[in-house]
């Protein structure tokens, strides 16, 4: 049984080694060595989280193969890699091309791609002074553009478990002022490169691009910018949907250091039909599983409320809670007038923000099963 809608999850791939991580990091360092290392920041803070299926290497095809038989017997239709090109070329790219598209079942699950073209700030872990330095610029120049879409197009398009929402490959660009700003600084150069894009998908036999935006109305990593006019820009740049990364995008948490998920919840469920109704192009929602950066932080620091990752922390994002925001978001899609072909979910393996479906020693499979009981049944 499949649901009847898209079910696609981020996936943050920095749980394999990675060259430019030995560089900065050292020999064998994984975003798991911040895991590890987390301790409780105050009264009642559950950290550290720890993962019930250990701390594997994602860029191995046995390790991805579980990761995807849980999600597709869940009710997950797709992981959305958060993918990583900078000036010089890729990042944390091993956890797809070797674990993911390695994987002896990796026809049970789509994958697509969001272009998480942000800056790299120095924050694995973050002191409290700011500000952070940048270990690579997340805006880069048109030929650097071209190369990696030409490397999409060569090593993922043309892979059958590549998603496709209304016939179109999505494609997904996290921060779109690093885009154009890095490719010539205009509304006119950008949609030039973005219409070239297109050819060349059309051109390698591929039909159509299917072109989202991640949007936000709040800054979050650093150097992010908003977009001033959404609807305005992307009608100019042939844009085709709109969708959010997670919940801390949109709404400040009102209390600190623990704002309760409940209240945060419905907070954001609002967002479903305020969005729709704002955005002329169609807005898929997005549901978040928790939020705690707290790992990414030196952890002898003090913990105060100064800014990622210094933020405050959702508490008490249980399974049954976050079973609910799943039936917000069921009914929101099944009685709106512009009901969205599917909906993202933040996220398969955030750890280090502290949203995430993988399995960990206290919930287990219950956040998996809460996808499948609102969705499968």
């Amino acid at each position: 049984m499949t649901p009847k809608v898209e079910i696609a999850a981020y996936y943050f791939p920095n749980y394999h080694e990675d060259l430019r991580n030995e560089i900065w990091h050292g020999k064998g360092w994984t975003e798991w060595d911040l895991v590890k290392r987390a301790t409780p920041r105050f009264e009642g803070h559950e950290q550290p989280k720890i993962p019930e299926w250990g701390y594997e290497d994602e860029s191995n095809p046995t390790v991805m193969e579980r990761k995807i038989a849980a999600a597709a017997d869940h009710g997950l239709t797709s992981f959305i890699f958060d993918w990583y090109w900078y000036e010089d070329g890729p990042y944390l790219n091993k956890a797809l091309e070797k674990g993911f598209l390695g994987a002896a079942n990796v026809e049970r699950l789509k994958f697509c791609l969001m272009w998480a073209n942000h800056d790299w700030s120095d924050i694995h872990p973050a002191p409290r002074n700011k500000p952070y330095h940048t270990l690579a610029k997340g805006a880069v120049s048109k030929e650097a553009f071209v190369a990696a879409t030409d490397y999409m197009i060569e090593n993922y398009f043309s892979h059958p478990s590549y998603m496709r929402v209304n016939g179109g490959l999505y494609f997904s660009i996290y921060e779109l002022m690093s885009l154009i700003k890095g490719i010539g600084g205009s509304l006119e150069i950008t949609k030039e490169v973005l219409n070239d894009f297109r050819a060349r998908v059309h051109r390698a036999g591929l039909g159509e691009l299917h072109l989202n935006a991640v949007v936000w109305g709040i800054q979050n990593l650093p150097g992010e910018e908003l977009i001033s006019d959404v609807n305005g820009y992307l009608d100019k740049l042939g844009f085709d949907s709109i969708t959010s990364y997670v919940w801390i995008h949109h709404n400040e948490m009102p209390d600190f250091p623990c704002t309760d998920y409940a209240v945060f919840r419905e907070m954001n469920i609002l967002d479903f039909k305020l969005f729709t109704d704002r955005y002329s192009l169609p807005y898929f929602p997005n549901v978040t599983v928790g939020w705690d950066p707290s790992p990414r932080t030196i952890q002898s620091d003090r913990y105060d409320n100064i800014g990622y990752p210094f933020t405050p922390i959702l508490s008490h994002n249980t399974p049954a809670e976050f079973k609910k925001a799943l039936e917000a978001v069921k009914h929101f899609m099944e009685s709106s007038e512009r009901a969205p072909s599917m909906f993202t979910i933040n996220a398969w393996n955030e750890w280090t923000e502290g949203s995430y479906l993988e399995p960990d020693t206290v919930y287990g499979m219950q956040y998996l099963q809460a996808i499948k009981e609102v969705f499968l049944r």
